[in-house]
């Protein structure tokens, strides 16, 4: 059973919310952070990142950067900037690329239902990457950025989102990198009950994207309980801002890989090695992206092959029966010498979103080999969560992101 509330949202004046909707802290550097915050004044980098509103002389992590972030969120609450609704309310979220729309509940998830594995991960966290947010949480009192959850459809939560979609959304926008908004609030008692109930009634909700401001968000959690001894569990600390999306609007794009070298092999050696575990087809100079599941493509020397796993690696497992896996175990490991790619500073990783040209041009600068994968699915997704494992790391790239800034929770 999980618990997914509506919550007291602090929100831009409908005037600014394009200006101040701002793409996830980690997407940027601090130099490229810098550039956005210079370029929009209003954008909520500059809470999230708050860094950009010092020299270089200033370390990203110290303490007088949270403190700026928490003067900023204030300041921007008592110019105006940010409004606070009057009631506990669940918001509707639709994002809109090429043509394809996803729609979310807007909701605060309860940090019981993370620590009781109601919300299931798939991905290993950083203390150092948690350490961060949680500095950044906790002065700010605030949850900023939301967690990307998903969970299997359910028709009652469906009825709901499609009859409040037919109302005067409270925003609609188009950033600058094509995406759409879409913000609907729900007010009502009788569908805020309704989706109360009808997210009791699930059993299992799945980080998609997140799994770091998830962790540093539970983190604060227990940090407020511990000073707080005499907590009811209704307390803002305990829960956490979200934005859960049904599994059938969810869609995974692939996450590539790039290699500096051949390992010490020439080309032939590779590709005869490479034979042993897969079916390998030169395809030309087209770009080649994959149809299936087992499929990859793979551009070397100018030129693009389609290599497919051969039935004797495949596995029933939920990790090991990952492309990325059978990719890693029986091609990156054994002949390009790629044993923890979390580390090893010979592979990179480029997400869909730039397309194959992006593997094109790397390898002509900087790498010798590409790979296109086929995506991971959401059930896939599921299915590793469900039995408790962890995918290999760059398993999944979603898009498009969450914008932070447009919904804020406040702690206390």
């Amino acid at each position: 059973m999980a618990i997914v509330k509506p919550f007291q949202c602090i929100r831009p004046d409908v005037k600014v919310a394009d200006r101040v909707a701002a793409l996830p802290y980690d997407v940027y550097n601090r130099k490229e952070a810098c550039i956005e915050v210079e370029k929009e004044p209003l954008s909520f980098l500059k809470i999230d990142r708050a860094e950009t509103q010092f020299d270089d002389s200033v370390d990203t992590y110290d303490p007088c950067v949270y403190q700026k972030a928490r003067e900023l969120l204030d300041g921007m609450i008592s110019d105006g900037t940010f409004v606070t609704d009057n009631q506990e309310c669940y918001y509707i979220y639709e994002l809109i690329m090429g043509g394809r729309a996803q729609t979310g509940i807007v909701a605060c998830a309860s940090i019981d239902d993370y620590q009781n594995n109601v919300i299931k991960k798939h991905e290993k966290t950083r203390a150092d990457k948690e350490e961060d947010r949680i500095r950044h949480v906790d002065a700010c009192n605030a949850q900023t950025g939301p967690i990307f959850l998903a969970y299997r459809s359910k028709q009652v939560i469906n009825d709901i989102v499609t009859k409040t979609k037919k109302e005067e959304p409270l925003y609609q926008f188009m950033a600058s990198d094509g995406v759409s908004h879409v913000v609907w609030r729900i007010a009502g008692e009788e569908e805020i009950a309704a989706l109360l109930q009808a997210f009791a009634e699930i059993d299992s909700i799945y980080i998609a994207d997140g799994h770091h401001r998830a962790a540093s968000a539970v983190r604060v959690g227990l940090m407020r309980r511990e000073a707080n001894p005499g907590y009811t569990g209704k307390e803002e600390f305990n829960y956490f801002l979200s934005v859960l999306f049904p599994d059938e609007q969810l869609m995974i794009m692939d996450y590539n890989r790039v290699v500096k070298d051949l390992n010490g092999h020439t080309k032939e050696e590779f590709l005869q090695l490479v034979e042993e575990s897969f079916e390998v087809e030169k395809m030309g100079k087209e770009a080649y992206q994959p149809k299936k599941a087992h499929e990859a493509g793979m551009y070397l020397d100018g030129v693009w092959y389609r290599i497919t796993a051969k039935p004797m690696i495949y596995s029933d497992d939920p990790v090991e029966g990952l492309d990325v896996s059978l990719l890693q175990k029986y091609l990156l490991t054994p002949i390009l010498g790629i044993g923890d790619p979390k580390t090893d500073k010979r592979i990179d990783f480029v997400g869909g979103i730039r397309g194959l040209s992006e593997l094109e041009r790397r390898v002509k600068e900087d790498m010798e080999v590409a790979f296109a994968m086929y995506p991971t699915s959401i059930g896939q997704l599921f299915q590793v969560a469900d039995a408790g494992l962890l995918m290999p790391p760059k398993s999944t790239w979603f898009e498009p992101k969450l914008r932070s800034g447009l919904f804020i929770h406040k702690l206390s």
